[in-house]
């Protein structure tokens, strides 16, 4: 089958989140697949992993967008144009272009666009779109706004949220099948727009590559959240809900463990803060994701944000380290409390538990072992790509699966 690919971050292996997925499935897809891939990049640095890509695609395109969000233009067009500010971020005039030159040229028998916002690139086509939606905007940013602006600037960004709920409805409508990556978001989507379809696609990892690299835990242990991108909203939250409400209670019980940040553009006041308080660590741009998992004791996920199915905990949990997580952090995965991971909705109760961990270590053991299995049986790469092949076939035949 011939596919144009429409991702909004470049595909590749060194870092978590989104990036990370769209590499595995163009990667696996690609035995069976003919792949040509557009997407934008977040910086010319990206440009390494091109070469890469081109093992699996016979063609790969890149455009450029500016390096910050806050850019004068973007700020006005957000407040007074039609789009939010993430369609804006992500727009590029000269991809809408290619993309148009693209489907004239070329035959393709469908589209497969990942995330709502590269939809402004696709024109009017008679080439079937499936949409898949890693998590619901509009929620993820609605709940930003609920818990962190400030009351003054509330209505500024309302407006904001306003518009991403428009426009991810506009674009699922649009779609000829819409993808969810959990139950959970699946229910949150018919709920916008009643009787859609809704297909089910969730997050994976490659299990056997967190198993490959043998490293022995840190002492004393490590407190791990990471590895991801702390641009996320979500991944803000909760680093600030670990730092200032989990670990304190942790360091008490645990006398000399660490608290160990890892990942991309950690936010300046945890650099200030791990200066001066020697129990908080931080690694930025750490080479390979696996020196974290597999050196830690323990990973601590305070998510409260809803939307999606968490890559670093499964990548965690593939590599055998032990998760203590919020009930919202481990939506999607199956997990079962006390079995796969351990889960609390409390700071106290989360501290508790990673206390609990690590003064036992053949639980924290027996725990990391269970979620390694369930991860290798229900969320490995190899067969989740596999769901994609039936969603194709019944586009093609014009039958929208729910």
């Amino acid at each position: 089958m011939k596919i144009l690919m429409l991702v909004p971050f470049l595909p590749n292996a060194q870092t978590s989140g989104g990036q990370t997925r769209w590499y595995n499935i163009i990667k696996y897809l690609s035995k069976n697949h003919d792949i040509t891939l557009f997407s934008m990049l977040k910086d010319e640095s990206e440009r390494r992993f091109i070469p890469e890509l081109e093992k699996y695609c016979r063609k790969v395109r890149v455009f450029s967008r500016p390096r910050s969000p806050w850019t004068f233009k973007n700020v006005i067009l957000a407040e007074f144009g039609p789009y939010p500010l993430v369609v804006i971020r992500n727009l590029s005039i000269v991809e809408r272009e290619a993309v148009r030159q693209e489907l004239e040229k070329e035959k393709y028998d469908l589209i497969h666009a990942e995330a709502f916002y590269v939809m402004p690139h696709i024109p009017d086509t008679d080439v079937p779109i499936i949409l898949v939606e890693q998590t619901i905007e509009y929620l993820v940013y609605k709940h930003y706004v609920d818990n962190e602006v400030p009351l003054l600037l509330k209505p500024f960004y309302m407006l904001d949220v306003i518009k991403l709920k428009f426009w991810e409805k506009h674009y699922w409508a649009k779609a000829q099948q819409l993808v969810a990556v959990s139950q959970e978001d699946r229910v949150q989507m018919q709920k916008l727009i009643p009787g859609v379809k809704v297909d089910i696609i969730p997050n994976g990892v490659d299990t056997q590559f967190y198993l490959e690299k043998k490293i022995e835990r840190k002492s004393p242990p490590r407190i791990l959240y990471g590895v991801t991108n702390f641009e996320w909203l979500q991944n803000k939250e909760a680093s600030e809900l670990l730092i200032r409400n989990v670990w304190p209670l942790v360091k008490k019980g645990v006398p000399g463990a660490k608290v160990w940040i890892v990942g991309r553009k950690i936010p300046d006041w945890i650099k200030s803060l791990s200066e001066k308080d020697k129990s908080i660590e931080i690694t930025e741009n750490i080479p390979d994701a696996r020196d974290a998992y597999r050196s830690a004791s323990i990973m601590v996920a305070p998510i409260k944000g809803a939307g999606g199915t968490r890559l670093k905990i499964l990548e965690a949990m593939a590599a055998g380290l032990p998760v203590v997580s919020t009930s919202i952090g481990v939506a999607g995965l199956t997990i079962k409390n006390g079995v796969h991971a351990l889960i609390s909705d409390t700071y106290k109760g989360l501290a508790k538990e990673a206390i609990r961990l690590l003064k036992n270590p053949p639980l924290a053991e027996k725990i990391g072992k269970n979620g390694r299995s369930h991860v290798g049986k229900n969320f490995d790469w190899k067969s989740i790509v596999k769901l994609h092949d039936e969603i194709y076939d019944n586009v093609l035949k014009g039958e929208n699966g729910a």
